[in-house]
Formats: C-alpha cells, sequence, structure tokens
C-alpha cells in the first residue's frame, strides 16, 4: 500500500461500464519495486498544523454524513476499503457485485428527488479495473485513472451524473496502489518533456479529478494525499485537479510543486444559485495564497460561464475583486481557462425535480443548440456565434480586470 498519512483514519472516474474489464495495459502481479511503491511507503510525513483536522469537524460531516456504504467485496477487504469503513463505523454495508450497477441508485427515477440527501449519505466503493491514461491537451497532457468518481456536492450543471443515471454519490476506488504504479509506468515512458505547450513548459501534467473532486475526496481517504506524494517522485510530472472546496487539510501535505491545485470560480451570485454545497467563491479565492505558500501551484477555472441579464458586470466584479485581493506570489505564476455553460437534456429533466430554479438560469433554449458528446449522447451548448462573441467578452474583461491572469484556453 502507498504511504499512510495521519489525517484522522486508522493507519494501516471517467470509465463508465468500462471499469469492469481489466486493462491490457496494468501489470498484475509485478513487484512494487518495479513502480517505485517502496518510496511510496517511506516518503516524508505531512506537515502538521496541532489543530484538529478538518475532516473530523462538524462542517465536514455535514458534508458527508454517510449512512450506507455499496461495497464491493474486493473492495471492502482491501487495506484502502478497510480504513475507510472504519471511518464510517456506523453505515450500514451492502455487499454489491458492481460499483456500476446498483439497482437502488442508478436508473431509479425517484432519486432525483433525493439527490442532494444520496450525496450526503451515501458511499460506494469499487475496484477500478480499467487503468487507461488518455491524452488531453487542454489542461492537462494527460487524464489520468481516476481515484473516484461522483461528487457530494451537487452542482446543478456537472456532467458526471449523465452516466450514473439519478444519482451520483462518491464511488471510491480502493486499489490505490495499482493506479499509482500505472501512472508511474506512464511517467517513465513519456521521459521528459521536450518541448513546452499551453499544458505546461517542462511537465507532463496530469488530471487525477476528471470525474471527481479530490479535495472533497480528502475527507473519505488517503487516495488523494497519496497521488499528491507520487508526484513528488516524478520530477517530470504534474498532477493537477480542479476544486470547488476548500479543504484545509491539504495544507498539510507536501506537494514541493508538483500537484497544481485549480480554484473554480464563478460570480458569487451565479454560485449560490448552481454551485449546491461548495465552499464560497470568496472562500476559494482566499485560499489560493495558503495553497501556495504550501507548495501548490495555483491556477483558476472561470466556470462555467452562464449567459444571463448582467453577466458581463457580474464576471467584471469577480475579476476587480480577484485583483485586489489576491497576492502577488499567486498572480505571477496563475493561469486559467474558461469553459462555457455545456448542458444536457436528462439533466435538466432531473434538475426540475430537485432544483428547478436553476434551469431559470441553465436551459435556455433561445440560446443553445444540440451537441452530440464523445460517449454518444445529446448536450446542449451555446450557439457557435453566442459562444464566440461570449468568449471575446470574457477575454476583454480579463485583459481588463486582471492582466496578469493567462488565459490558456477558452471554449
Amino acid at each position: 500500500m502507498p504511504t499512510s498519512h495521519p489525517r484522522g483514519l486508522p493507519t494501516g472516474d471517467a470509465g463508465g461500464p468500462t471499469d469492469d474489464a481489466p486493462d491490457a495495459h496494468d501489470a498484475h502481479g509485478a513487484p512494487d519495486a518495479l513502480f517505485g511503491l517502496d518510496e511510496l511507503r517511506t516518503g516524508p510525513e505531512p506537515r502538521t498544523s496541532g489543530k484538529p483536522l478538518f475532516r473530523d469537524s462538524a462542517e465536514a460531516r455535514r458534508m458527508l454524513a454517510v449512512r450506507e456504504i455499496h461495497a464491493e467485496p474486493g473492495a471492502a477487504a482491501s487495506p484502502r476499503g478497510k480504513q475507510i469503513l472504519a471511518a464510517f463505523p456506523d453505515a450500514e454495508v451492502i455487499p454489491v457485485d458492481s460499483h456500476w450497477r446498483i439497482p437502488d441508485l442508478h436508473g431509479n427515477k425517484g432519486n432525483a428527488e433525493r439527490w442532494v440527501r444520496i450525496k450526503s449519505t451515501v458511499l460506494v466503493l469499487g475496484e477500478k479495473k480499467t487503468l487507461t491514461v488518455r491524452p488531453n491537451g487542454r489542461s492537462a497532457d494527460w487524464i489520468a485513472p481516476g481515484a473516484a468518481n461522483g461528487c457530494a456536492m451537487a452542482c446543478s450543471y456537472c456532467y458526471v451524473p449523465r452516466r450514473k443515471g439519478y444519482a451520483n454519490p462518491i464511488t471510491v476506488f480502493t486499489n490505490i496502489d495499482r493506479m499509482i504504479a500505472r501512472l508511474r509506468r506512464h511517467v517513465v515512458e513519456q521521459g521528459p518533456k521536450r518541448e513546452p505547450n499551453q499544458c505546461d513548459p517542462a511537465a507532463w501534467v496530469y488530471d487525477i479529478g476528471e470525474n471527481n473532486d479530490a479535495s472533497v475526496d480528502a475527507l473519505i481517504s488517503e487516495n488523494t494525499a497519496d497521488l499528491v506524494h507520487a508526484f513528488t517522485q516524478w520530477p517530470t510530472a504534474k498532477a493537477s485537479f480542479a476544486t470547488k472546496f476548500v479543504n484545509p487539510d491539504l495544507l498539510l501535505l507536501d506537494p514541493r510543486g508538483r500537484t497544481r491545485i485549480r480554484f473554480s470560480v464563478m460570480p458569487p451570485d451565479d454560485s449560490r444559485l448552481l454551485d449546491i454545497r461548495t465552499s464560497p467563491v470568496e472562500e476559494r479565492i482566499a485560499a489560493a495564497g495558503d495553497f501556495l505558500e504550501a507548495g501548490y501551484e495555483v491556477h483558476f477555472n472561470l466556470s462555467p460561464v452562464v449567459i444571463r441579464p448582467g453577466w458581463e458586470q457580474a464576471w467584471a466584479e469577480l475579476l476587480q475583486h480577484m485583483d485586489d485581493v489576491l497576492p502577488t506570489g499567486v498572480k505571477e505564476q496563475a493561469a486559467a481557462e474558461v469553459i462555457m455553460l455545456t448542458h444536457n437534456r436528462d439533466l435538466h429533466d432531473v434538475n426540475m425535480e430537485w432544483h428547478p430554479r436553476a434551469e431559470e438560469a441553465i436551459w435556455r433554449p433561445d440560446l443553445q443548440q444540440a451537441k452530440r458528446s464523445e460517449n454518444g449522447g445529446w448536450n446542449v451548448r451555446y450557439r457557435n456565434a453566442v459562444k464566440a462573441e461570449a468568449v471575446e467578452t470574457v477575454r476583454r474583461l480579463v485583459a481588463a480586470h486582471a492582466p496578469w491572469l493567462t488565459v490558456r484556453y477558452a471554449f
């Protein structure tokens, strides 16, 4: 197992249904030394603050008041699975054959009315069988095998629920050692980065949170901590994840500049309507200096940009606020992505069951057009001319109010 971190537990995904298939590129049964896992076991201890851990606080337990844990037998029996079960001793453990096929959760339309409650009270444990590293080229060079999918937060525009069907609690994958082994081999295969690109001038960047929020996941297990530590061992690579949740426990790790945290921000009024159960935008911005000081690279996602009456002024005020409060050190290394809202008809129907007010802002047939997604479903996005004009507006606002913020890409 990777090294344990003293953060409240006893010591000791993008794939969809294809997670149930083995990966031909993974090395089953290979000795740990081949992948450098001995280094992970003996890595440096994280910093200590002398204060109680945030994950043990009342606020964290409100976020995750777990009462049911649906667990694959192998996941429950694994060292990481045992740690998680010990952290929630009062939860009912329900054996399941597959983390993707849980009839009471997936495909049950009645769960739409319990959308937020399920996110808080239900947890799923599984083993990730497909350990594919996929090319990206936008915010990261590669998408790493996800250590989790789903989220305890409830952003009304989130794309992940579209794959899980009317419920989207966190699924934690307990075989983190195999994921880290796969990543290490991939990093070694790439060798040094020969040319700079928009992802990073020198390091290969791996997104470790495509279908999850790694900051929230750190309230449950050491998966995030193990990944952060793993990347400190790989001088040619860097981890990256986006988050809308400020978890102070991450400040106790020692990322040594090898993990990039991307705080997603939007105008506070939009966030209060659309970003349910997330940290306030002002808190995310205020945390940037602390995370930089702790050894993280700190970037931002301006995401999603929602077109509504007054949206231009709202974004101007947000960018001005960032310019006013962010330390010089954050500004000197910051970059951002601009992501326009993409929505989905099925998710719209779900949202109408639990949060119809959000749909007044994000379901705009007068401005949107259908788009076939990579997995074959139909999404809706702003029409080409509307989107192009809005992207140019955001670029202009950044140049006027936060000229220090490099826009990596906008779409």
